[in-house]
């Protein structure tokens, strides 16, 4: 049996491994920021890192991937964060409830004052009519 053949057969064996070992290590990482992208989660490399379950040094030297997260967070840094906008509708909506409240108050002032003149001119001709 020849020594060449065999190593050959065991080194070709190899490659495919390692080729599929990295075709499936791409397809975790795309998935993995299909799904950042579809929750509407930061994108960067830590975040890709926990969600495929690969390391960020993997991650930082596969220029593919690191072009493609580099190119997300920079797209995202413009946007505001879903924890953002819900902070701000939520202080949007103070603002409109504080706004309404102090409007009541007003009115409710008006009214009070209204009533104590009212009050005082009632008492004015229960007094006289004594």
């Amino acid at each position: 049996m020849d020594s060449s053949a065999v190593s050959k057969r065991n080194t070709d064996g190899l490659k495919a491994f390692a080729q599929k070992k990295k075709a499936n290590t791409l397809k975790k990482v795309n998935d993995a920021i299909l799904r950042l992208i579809k929750d509407k989660a930061k994108i960067n490399f830590n975040s890709v890192s926990m969600e495929s379950v690969v390391t960020k040094t993997y991650l930082y030297n596969n220029q593919e991937l690191r072009y493609k997260i580099e190119t997300l967070r920079k797209q995202q840094e413009g946007l505001e964060s879903p924890i953002q906008i819900k902070r701000e509708m939520t202080d949007a909506s103070k603002d409109i409830l504080i706004a309404a409240k102090n409007k009541r108050i007003k009115e409710q002032v008006n009214e009070i004052k209204k009533l104590k003149e009212e009050l005082a001119y009632l008492r004015g001709k229960i007094y006289d009519s004594c």
